[in-house]
């Protein structure tokens, strides 16, 4: 299909080429360093920023909303136990009793009642082994297994596990500053695969110059998982399968956004995960406190209940994530955007520049 004949539903619509170079492959030199790019709809303007402008970039009685998931180690290696052939897994999540769901990959085929060994990453000598045994596959590819140690699974993934770097950095072995640098200065809650992003740019000092200049804050939890990051395979936005994710927002964060938007203020989402979050929790209109799984995909056209403004980085061709900012900010606009962003040169990625919706 020609590009100029593309709908809201083609997949097509969704990309934008980025020279390789941009992608970011470090973080900056400090947190709140990145650039920041300033969409603002109703003008349909776009200006030049720094992350360090966002309190004069808000208002008094608007409220940011954080995602305080924690990043696992979750990246896992080692070798099957019966051949010694390589293994490398990615760790999902805690299934039933101790057992773990990851994704992993190896030469041959994996099969249901074998064990693979892990081996710690960072101290293989003082380290020992780690056997798992596979209990099953399912259609999505995920294995259920059951490791040999009573040990809770993140004081294990401690152990045997690193930072799970996404593959467009192009390198697997963390940095000691990728441990501090990919998670976010208010992380609390463990459980996600991924960082979410643009929470990366905050210190303590930015939210506390946002707080001195009446912005609040709110927390919402969502453990990034497959569904965040998994490839949208067809052509038809309709067709795409979103994974599920764990998210909440507690009584007490949903009462204060609640109490924001009576105020006439405005809720400013930070990063898309907090969208998802939110936007499951209004489902019916109203923001109320909402715990468990979230399939929503967000795409053109949507009518947002929950989010007025949103901070996020920029985001990978034809992706659940670009699509959802399409959905905010209008397609046609965002890809002006990307464009601009593109030309001046801004950094994209987990370790990018960000942009700001408004």
């Amino acid at each position: 299909m020609p590009a100029d004949s593309w709908g809201i539903d083609d997949l097509g619509t969704y990309s934008y080429e980025l020279p390789e170079e941009l992608i970011a492959q470090e973080p900056p030199e400090q947190r709140d360093g990145a650039k920041l790019l300033v969409l603002d709809r109703a003008k349909q303007t776009i200006a030049h920023r720094a992350i360090r402008d966002l309190p004069d970039l808000l208002r008094s009685g608007d409220r940011l909303v954080l995602n305080d998931t924690r990043v696992v180690p979750a990246r896992i290696i080692g070798q099957r136990t019966a051949t010694g052939g390589k293994w490398e897994g990615l760790f999902l999540r805690r299934g039933e009793g101790r057992a773990w769901q990851f994704i992993s990959q190896t030469r041959g085929r994996l099969l249901p009642g074998e064990s693979v060994t892990l081996t710690s990453i960072h101290h293989p000598e003082s380290t020992p082994p780690l056997e798992m045994k596979l209990v099953e596959r399912d259609s999505d590819g995920v294995w259920t297994a059951q490791p040999d140690s009573e040990d809770e699974a993140f004081d294990l993934l401690q152990r045997y596990g690193t930072v799970p770097l996404p593959p467009y950095m192009q390198r697997k072995v963390a940095s000691d500053s990728d441990w501090n640098r990919y998670q976010t200065t208010f992380a609390a809650t463990p459980g996600s695969v991924a960082a979410p992003t643009a929470g990366l740019h905050f210190t303590p000092e930015l939210l506390a110059e946002c707080g001195s200049r009446g912005i609040d804050q709110s927390r919402v939890t969502l453990h990034v998982g497959m569904g965040t990051f998994r490839p949208i395979s067809v052509e038809q936005l309709s067709k795409h399968d979103m994974h599920s994710e764990w998210c909440t927002l507690s009584d007490d964060s949903a009462q204060q956004l609640r109490y924001t938007r009576d105020r006439g203020g405005r809720i400013v989402s930070v990063g898309t995960t907090s969208v998802r979050t939110l936007e499951t929790a209004a489902q019916t209109g109203n923001i109320e406190p909402w715990a468990g799984e979230t399939n929503l995909f967000i795409r053109p056209p949507y009518e947002f209940q929950a989010i007025d403004c949103l901070l996020t980085n920029f985001h990978l061709p034809k992706s659940t994530l670009l699509v959802l900012v399409c959905a905010l900010a209008g397609t046609e606009f965002t890809k002006e955007a990307y464009r601009i962003a593109v030309e001046h040169r801004y950094r994209f990625f987990s370790y990018g520049d960000a942009m700001l919706i408004l």
